[in-house]
């Protein structure tokens, strides 16, 4: 039987499309991972951030992704933070965990994030990302990866950034092709991934948009990239890892009906929810992920005026049922990809 580093070598080595789980804060926790898994899955999956600071602490509840892996696929642990002694402390410990890779994050733009030079907030410190980086391949003795965009508010910065990247060896770099500043209003510029995976040694993970399977050939097409790193578009469409290698194999796509995806949602809900939490706040955990989901339903907005104004788990249901209660297969693509996602993603960051 082989280790999760032989297996993640195998998936790198493949030829075929590296698809990986992007972290995503407060979502792709242990339930999420082995929720996403039953469904086809990622081959990769990576935590949420851990916070890393002089007082910090790995997260237990994050840790449990990766100490109990469910998924049976290889897990990344991914880090925050700016604080190098601190940073090397916390890849130490992480690598005592069952982990392929450890990585760092250069590209959060949660406003909370990067005014504390952090996240994509180090994009506006190179010299700083350096002395990270040094210090963390130094200390990783696994993989060294890093996700990034392509810049604070300029993506000019990107052609100083990948010589830095390079410099240190790191072994797979993850690109989102906005700037920080951009958030997800913009369409995604992929010829700036295009450009990392020409000026790079290491694989290449393109993120950013990737909402069907023919967008993410799309994708690898016009990057060369690796592989693919999808977040929301999973969160709305969990059959979309599968449909991706079904597209890439030349086999005809598996789409889930109307009352499949009334399922998933049920499952959603007992999976990432707990019994001793009042029902009206699991409720509005829920709505997070099914601001998503209605982005592909409904394309006048109705759907989404009625969810969010749900209070409990059967008037919930009762309203997805008035939009999926068919067994027509649905493709779950955005009605408006490029820009329809801004008015809900304020919630979900990574």
């Amino acid at each position: 039987m082989s280790t999760p580093a032989e297996q993640f070598d195998a998936i790198l080595s493949s030829g075929k499309p590296v698809l990986a789980l992007a972290p995503m804060q407060d979502v792709t926790d242990w339930a999420f991972w082995k929720l996403i898994q039953s469904y086809g899955g990622a081959d990769v999956y990576y935590t949420e951030y851990f916070r890393v600071h002089a007082d910090s602490r790995l997260e237990r509840h994050i840790l449990k992704s990766i100490a109990d892996n469910p998924t049976g696929q290889p897990g990344i642990a991914q880090m925050i933070g700016n604080d190098i002694p601190s940073l090397v402390r916390s890849a130490k410990e992480l690598q005592r965990y069952p982990i392929v890779a450890v990585d760092l994050n250069l590209g959060c733009p949660a406003p909370i994030v990067y005014r504390k030079c952090a996240g994509g907030g180090l994009l506006r410190e190179l010299p700083l990302v350096d002395r990270i980086l040094g210090a963390l391949r130094d200390a990783i003795d696994i993989k060294f990866t890093v996700k990034t965009r392509i810049g604070f508010d300029d993506p000019a910065v990107f052609d100083a950034l990948l010589p830095i990247l390079a410099k240190h060896h790191i072994d797979l770099l993850t690109v989102h092709g906005r700037t920080v500043k951009e958030m997800y209003r913009s369409a995604v510029h992929y010829e700036y991934i295009a450009q990392a995976v020409d000026a790079m040694s290491c694989p290449v993970l393109a993120n950013g948009n990737v909402y069907s399977a023919d967008k993410g050939m799309e994708v690898l097409a016009q990057t060369k990239a690796t592989g693919l790193m999808i977040g929301r578009g999973a969160i709305r469409n969990p059959w979309l890892f599968q449909q991706i290698r079904q597209r890439f194999d030349g086999q005809p796509l598996s789409y889930p009906t109307g009352r499949e995806v009334l399922q998933y949602v049920d499952e959603l809900y007992h999976a990432v929810t707990t019994d001793d939490v009042a029902e009206v706040y699991r409720i509005q955990k829920m709505k997070k992920y099914l601001n998503y989901l209605g982005l592909a339903v409904e394309p006048t907005g109705s759907y989404l005026h009625d969810m969010r104004r749900a209070t409990s788990y059967a008037a919930m249901m009762d309203h997805l049922r008035r939009y999926l209660d068919h067994d027509t297969p649905l493709t779950l693509e955005p009605f408006e990809p490029e820009l329809k996602e801004r008015d809900v993603l304020a919630g979900v960051h990574h």
